[in-house]
């Protein structure tokens, strides 16, 4: 990816944005000439939109010379209407289900193929996950993703069930046996997984539904990450409805879903 020739004829703003996008949930904190190769932007230019971008705020230059996204593109990200509305929306029943179960909730959007998660509650007591606000995560493979995809056009079910990713050993890439369980929660309004994403991590999850005129629309997904061992996962299943009728009603009355 890296040269001069991948970066001819590309504007000032796309080589800035190209270095911004060389960033990723799986590659959160990168060196010079990572950014270098992953956004196909010679060595030197590099250097200089790093160093403009760090004094901006948009990153942040580690001791360790690397570099990760700054809190100036984190504070403009939660100005995103959509999901500003969405998550002050939500916020407050997330606090209700964490409260009552001290398990990490999670509230989480579709982005093309990936589960965008814009909003999380966790303590000590929850076990590790991998999400994060602002992470995106495949649709096949995490509970709040399988809800989402449920509810997906059919260019995007069968983007993902082409060639649905390895996460763990435990998740489902057989593309009949995917497309039968997500017939099943579109038939009993929940999904689950166990392991899919993250070893030792269960979930439940359940879609957040408005009601509109022209019919209902799935607006996000609500989920719960508990230890895989856990025997009573399917019970939590009519704690996220509750909270999830909640914030469809919520977001009804507010000017996006009007």
């Amino acid at each position: 990816m890296a040269g001069g020739a991948a970066a001819a004829g590309r504007s000032v703003t796309s080589r800035a944005l190209g270095v911004l996008d060389a960033f990723d949930a799986a590659h959160p904190r990168l060196s010079l000439s990572e950014v270098a190769e992953r956004s196909g932007t010679p060595l030197t230019t590099t250097h200089r939109l790093l160093a403009e971008l760090a004094a901006w705020g948009a990153l942040v230059r580690r001791t360790d010379g690397r570099y990760e996204v700054g809190r100036k593109l984190w504070d403009l990200g939660l100005l995103a209407p959509v999901d500003l509305e969405l998550r002050q929306v939500a916020s407050p029943f997330l606090l209700d289900v964490h409260t009552a179960t001290r398990d990490t909730v999670h509230l989480a959007v579709r982005e093309g193929s990936k589960a965008l998660y814009v909003e999380r509650i966790s303590g000590r007591e929850s076990v590790p996950v991998v999400s994060q606000v602002g992470s995106r995560l495949p649709l096949h493979a995490t509970g709040v993703g399988k809800v989402l995809l449920a509810s997906a056009p059919d260019d995007v079910l069968e983007q993902v069930l082409r060639q649905p990713s390895r996460e763990t050993r435990h998740t489902v890439v057989d593309a009949g046996l995917l497309s039968r369980e997500l017939a099943e929660v579109r038939r009993r309004g929940w999904a689950r997984t166990a392991e899919e994403m993250s070893l030792g991590a269960a979930s439940v999850a359940v879609p957040v539904t408005v009601e509109r005129p022209s019919g209902p629309v799935v607006a996000a997904a609500l989920g719960i990450v508990v230890p895989a061992h856990r025997r009573d996962v399917a019970r939590l299943a009519p704690v996220l409805q509750v909270a999830a009728r909640g914030i469809g009603r919520a977001l009804a009355r507010t000017e996006q879903f009007r």
